[in-house]
């Protein structure tokens, strides 16, 4: 359906301009949704920031969200409780993901932004951008804090991800664009011709390229 994440978010952006946003900022989650989210950001003529989040991934299945992470002072820590149930995970070994997780978002932030300022986001229009979702549990904590920081309005805008976790989030934002919600769901790779790791270096020159 999209070629690679730079056509995934020209297609996004393209959307998101007839929005007329007075105001945009454009946030996106590393690492993928930095090349999306590049793309939107020249499309609204934004600066881009990123939200720095992470997973916490479930024991024995790192790749199945127990909840979220985003860095900040202080972080915030979303909670997945049916995974959290499921799995019987307790508090301790959440925190302890946490701190793992949140070490690995410092590192990220001082390699990507350095002494780069955070770009203001009270009172104006802010759009967090990935380039997919699944579960929705690093969207959902990203959005948390975003709406926090009192922009005027919030959008979440993503190339893909299922209909019922764009439900889950509705209340978490003033608009969802998603260009695709399609019934069969099972990763948002499956959706991309072209869905490879994106590096930190590529990430770097990214945010070289749209200050």
């Amino acid at each position: 359906m999209f070629a690679d994440r730079r056509d995934a978010g020209r297609r996004l952006g393209d959307a998101l301009s007839r929005l007329a946003l007075p105001d945009p900022v454009v946030l996106a989650l590393p690492r993928g949704g930095v090349v999306v989210g590049v793309e939107v950001a020249r499309a609204l003529g934004a600066p881009l920031d990123l939200v720095m989040v992470r997973k916490l991934g479930a024991p024995v299945h790192e790749e199945l969200a127990a909840g979220a992470v985003v860095g900040g002072d202080p972080p915030e820590i979303v909670r997945n409780d049916d995974v959290v149930s499921a799995y019987g995970i307790d508090d301790a070994y959440l925190a302890a993901e946490a701190e793992r997780q949140l070490a690995e978002i410092g590192r990220r932030r001082r390699l990507y932004l350095g002494d780069r300022p955070r770009v203001p986001l009270a009172g104006r229009d802010a759009v967090v951008v990935d380039d997919g979702i699944a579960t929705g549990a690093t969207v959902r904590a990203a959005l948390q804090v975003v709406r926090r920081a009192g922009p005027r309005s919030l959008t979440l805008a993503v190339p893909v991800a299922p209909r019922e976790t764009l439900d889950t989030l509705a209340g978490l934002c003033d608009r969802a664009v998603c260009l695709e919600s399609p019934r069969d769901f099972y990763a948002v790779g499956q959706f991309y011709h072209d869905f490879s790791q994106t590096e930190d270096d590529e990430v770097v020159a990214l945010l070289r390229e749209r200050p």
